[in-house]
């Protein structure tokens, strides 16, 4: 039996379920404001369509992650696309264990668009199934990924919750300075997220026109003998070249849009072969996203928070302060658990340390810390309502950041296969 075929058909049903499901949310919960006889009962009557069409993409997406495991032979978190895939995945878990808790349709017109834009962006990544090195060949490396992504999902879910505290209880209407920079800092957060969204469609409109450029690299080393020896790299670009890789020359590059040239190259501190490919990547997904942001506000002619917040008029906050809570509070010993102290044991086995400094390391220490000190706020503090959300949208953009920031900024041993 072709399981990775399977895998691939359930991948794609996956995300269609989760696109209708979506839909099915924003009927549930738009649709009820132009129900004048009994809106709570249309509520109710989407709300369950919608959640069952998200748990038919769910079971999909199990399908599709226990087929590839079956036709890789090994568990699917070897690279960047399964990772995410695992995430979206989590996410979807966690969604569907707090949904059945508190019965919120609310929540799922913004977990399904945080997963639907998870897997969109695990599909920018090359699918193939890759041999597990030696070190990867641990049943610690999957305790330490699945618990990892899971953590990380009941996060998502939080930022989720906490996202809609913000936008249910900001008043657009008040000009004072600090509704104003609450405004501010809310609508850069929807920016963050227009920005990933306008990376991935950018990736794929480059893909699907077939854009390559090509570099050369010639670098000079030198042995532990003294012996010098130039080595020589090509590295293709799938999207026009901004910047150039330090020290090399193009070798072929398509114009698009007068651009025939890279137009500067990245720093020489930007060490690695890949580095100036996902610096360029960077910086289209800026531009991309930045793009995408205006032609919304030009569309809206208001700010995106300004659009969201009448949807969410009649919401409890008190009630999305609580989910926003008790996901971060399910999610942050799995996490521990997961991305710390398996994530130990495994680097003990693999490398014989427990620690290394790696940015992936440090990035998931960062994150550890930062959940420590919001459920300390939180239970000793009092930090309840407005400032609680603000951290759990912050701790989940540092995630987030940990995700893809690190991979296409920093090298390391956690660096998984880049985009173009």
């Amino acid at each position: 039996m072709n399981w990775l075929s399977i895998s691939s058909g359930a991948f794609l049903v996956a995300f269609v379920l989760y696109c209708a499901a979506f839909l099915f949310y924003v009927i549930a919960v738009i649709g009820r404001k132009w129900k004048n006889r009994d809106p709570q009962h249309h509520l109710r009557k989407w709300g369950r369509i919608a959640f069952i069409c998200s748990s038919l993409g769910l079971a999909a997406h199990l399908a599709f992650f226990f087929t590839r495991w079956a036709g890789a032979g090994h568990i699917p978190t070897s690279n960047m696309y399964e990772f995410m895939t695992l995430l979206g995945m989590m996410i979807m878990i966690a969604f569907t264990v707090l949904y059945a808790i508190y019965r919120a349709p609310l929540l799922g017109m913004f977990a399904l668009p945080l997963t639907i834009l998870i897997i969109a962006y695990a599909a920018v990544f090359p699918s193939e199934v890759q041999p597990l090195v030696p070190s990867l060949q641990s049943n610690w490396l999957r305790l330490h990924v699945t618990g990892a992504a899971l953590g990380e999902a009941f996060f998502a879910v939080g930022f989720a919750a906490g996202l809609m505290y913000l936008l249910r209880v900001t008043d657009y209407n008040d000009k004072s300075a600090s509704a104003r920079r609450s405004q501010f800092w809310l609508e850069f957060s929807l920016y963050v997220l227009v920005v990933v969204a306008g990376f991935i469609i950018t990736v794929f409109a480059f893909r699907g026109a077939g854009y390559e450029a090509t570099f050369l690299r010639e670098e000079l080393t030198i042995d532990a003998y003294g012996n010098e020896q130039w080595t020589r790299e090509t590295i293709e670009y799938q999207m026009p070249p901004i910047v150039k890789p330090h020290g090399s020359e193009p070798v072929s590059v398509r114009p698009f849009l007068g651009l025939d040239r890279p137009l500067f190259e990245a720093p020489a501190w930007m060490q690695g072969v890949n580095a100036g490919r996902k610096f360029n990547t960077v910086i289209w997904s800026i531009i991309s996203g930045t793009i995408l942001y205006g032609l919304l506000r030009l569309a809206a002619r208001r700010p995106l928070g300004a659009v969201i917040h009448p949807l969410l008029e009649g919401i409890d906050p008190e009630d999305l302060d609580e989910i926003s809570y008790r996901a971060i509070a399910i999610g942050f010993p799995i996490f521990t658990l997961g991305a710390l102290i398996f994530a130990m044991i495994w680097a003990e086995q693999a490398w014989g340390r427990f620690w290394g400094w790696d940015p992936k390391e440090v990035w998931a220490l960062i994150t550890w810390l930062f959940y420590s000190a919001y459920l300390h706020l939180r239970l000793s503090n009092g930090w309840h309502g407005l400032r609680s959300s603000w951290l759990s949208v912050i701790g989940f953009l540092i995630v987030m950041f940990t995700l893809i920031g690190v991979n296409l900024i920093i090298a390391g041993l956690h660096s998984y296969a880049g985009v173009s």
